[in-house]
């Protein structure tokens, strides 16, 4: 009795017969690794396309900033002149016009330090009282806050002229402090991260043990919501100290003015029949005027990262 012997079924027939894709094919197509490769690569040159976007002009400010006044108008912008002349430009820019930029830079501070602080401060306590506390039309303040949001500042920058013109506060620092205390935004962003930063558990184990309401604010929640009150405080510090619409139409006498207003003050000299342009005083404060920012940044990014964890507990 014979047997009949089948043809011997090759790799590829052999896996399409059984339903699944074969070796080969498996090994042409491009697996779920590759795909992510080219993902990542694609990310990677957007990613550096903002990146060089964004440190261009930090570079035009200390390239330039090391060129005289002759040197910047007639070298090439994003490169290096004749000679280094950034220890001069900054001796210059502190001692020009009486040391006018000194004041500015104190004033800045002033605004700063109490505006975006009284801010972050009085945004802190409300948000915590909102997301903590049950009252009375709680959801009238929330529908007032999110439409606060939506407002620009620019539309509220002639009323309030007029409000504080009509009280006798303009040309004065009341006159930047005042509107700068009020932060909708860090008032919701305090409120959203206390709701889930701060376990109700927490605050009712520390009212059985006795502790009264400011304790348990000043104890606990403050330092849970510490990432949230950073971010506030950056976010509140970066729109004082560049504040420039509100200082142009409140102030008319300079010795009040911050650094935004005095700089394009500077800046303008270069117009006129009287012209007496110095840019290169301009570039060099701009480049001083950004430093301060930077080391606020650093100094507070580790407060920021420490409690990115804070507020979790077991359930």
């Amino acid at each position: 009795m014979s047997t009949l012997t089948s043809p011997e079924v090759i790799p590829e027939e052999q896996g399409r017969g059984s339903g699944g894709p074969s070796k080969r094919s498996r090994r042409d197509r491009p697996g779920p690794s590759g795909y992510r490769e080219k993902k990542s690569r694609g990310l990677t040159a957007i990613m550096v396309i903002f990146l060089v976007y964004s440190l261009v002009p930090l570079f035009y400010l200390v390239v330039n900033s090391t060129k005289s006044q002759d040197s910047l108008l007639a070298s090439f912008g994003l490169w290096f002149g004749d000679g280094f002349h950034l220890f001069d430009n900054i001796q210059q820019v502190f001692t020009y016009n009486n040391g006018i930029f000194v004041t500015w830079f104190r004033n800045t501070l002033l605004y700063v330090v109490v505006g975006a602080g009284g801010a972050t401060l009085l945004a802190t306590l409300a948000g915590y009282g909102l997301a903590k506390f049950r009252f009375t039309g709680r959801r009238a303040v929330f529908a007032i806050v999110l439409g606060s949001i939506a407002i620009p500042g620019t539309a509220l920058a002639v009323p309030t002229f007029l409000l504080f013109s009509n009280i006798g506060l303009t040309n004065t620092p009341w006159a930047i402090i005042l509107p700068s205390l009020i932060s909708p935004f860090g008032l919701y962003l305090v409120w959203t991260y206390a709701v889930d930063a701060i376990p109700e558990e927490l605050l009712e184990a520390a009212r059985i043990d006795g502790a009264g309401e400011i304790r348990i604010f000043f104890t606990i929640a403050i330092r849970l919501l510490t990432p949230g009150i950073v971010t506030v405080l950056l976010f509140s510090v970066v729109a004082t100290w560049n504040n420039y619409f509100l200082p142009l139409i409140m102030l008319s006498d300079p010795k009040w003015y911050p650094l935004t207003v005095g700089l394009n003050q500077w800046s303008q000299q270069a117009n006129g029949v009287a012209a007496d342009p110095i840019y290169n005083l301009v570039v060099t404060g701009s480049l001083i005027t950004i430093v301060p920012i930077v080391i606020i940044f650093l100094l507070l990014q580790r407060y920021w990262q420490s409690g990115l964890g804070a507020g979790g507990v077991k359930q």
